[in-house]
């Protein structure tokens, strides 16, 4: 079914965040109880939800993917550290995002912002800005894995390049006070090394989980970024190290 933007963010919290009851729908969404019901109704006419006891859920036709489950994983902190990454943009900048769990919820969060140009290769991050307050978002082609929900390869990268930007939002592998920024793919390395090379500044969204874990795939030297937003300080060598380098750590 073709669904207008209410349903579209319907459809997202229900997937990405496990929002089911219809009155916390209402509550996240800032409407009635009224518009919530009618939007649930339509969509539980088009076949993406079913509706029971005040609560909905998935249908087949909307299953959830791998990086969909991935989306779980550690929930609360990405959505906090993406709302303090989204207050590090203003309106009007160009803006590159590169494919992950973390940087999808950045995406969300940046829906508030107005008159973005966003470029991708994650095909998640696009659907998340497409059609938001003006922003326009520039989708990068290329060879498209179902485990990234995005594109990589030399198409994807060659598209990246041509465009110059504010600010690089990036997900990571790992940070390592010795490594630096690595991951553990070669396409989505590449891919990042494009967008940090085509940006200002560059930004690295990460949860704890990543701090000190050392990937095999290099992607920046630390001095190469200007902030890490996470949801909790690293530890004390990880911290001295950026700071020697001039990279900010922002914890909200």
């Amino acid at each position: 079914m073709r669904q207008n933007p209410r349903q579209r963010a319907i459809v997202d919290l229900v997937r990405d965040e496990d929002v089911t009851r219809v009155i916390d729908l209402a509550d996240r969404l800032g409407v009635s109880d009224e518009t919530i019901r009618r939007n649930v109704k339509a969509l539980v006419e088009g076949g993406l939800l079913t509706r029971s006891h005040g609560a909905v859920e998935l249908t087949g036709a909307a299953v959830e993917a791998p990086f969909g489950r991935r989306m779980r994983v550690n929930a609360p902190a990405k959505r906090a550290l993406a709302r303090a990454v989204a207050d590090l943009v203003e309106d009007g900048q160009t803006v590159m995002i590169d494919t992950g769990s973390t940087t999808t919820y950045v995406a969300q969060a940046l829906a508030a912002r107005r008159r973005l140009t966003v470029v991708t290769n994650s095909l998640e991050i696009a659907r998340h800005l497409l059609d938001r307050n003006e922003s326009r978002v520039y989708l990068a082609g290329g060879e498209l894995r179902a485990d990234l929900a995005a594109a990589v390869g030399s198409e994807a990268e060659g598209f990246i390049r041509r465009f110059r930007a504010d600010v690089a939002i990036l997900s990571i592998g790992g940070v390592d006070a010795r490594a630096g920024f690595t991951d553990f793919d070669l396409e989505e390395a590449r891919i990042a090394r494009a967008m940090i090379e085509s940006c200002e500044r560059t930004i690295v969204a990460a949860d704890s989980s990543k701090f000190g874990r050392r990937a095999p795939v290099s992607v920046c030297e630390i001095l190469e970024v200007e902030a890490v937003v996470t949801e909790t300080s690293p530890a004390a060598e990880l911290i001295a190290r950026l700071g020697d380098q001039g990279v900010r750590v922002l914890a909200p």
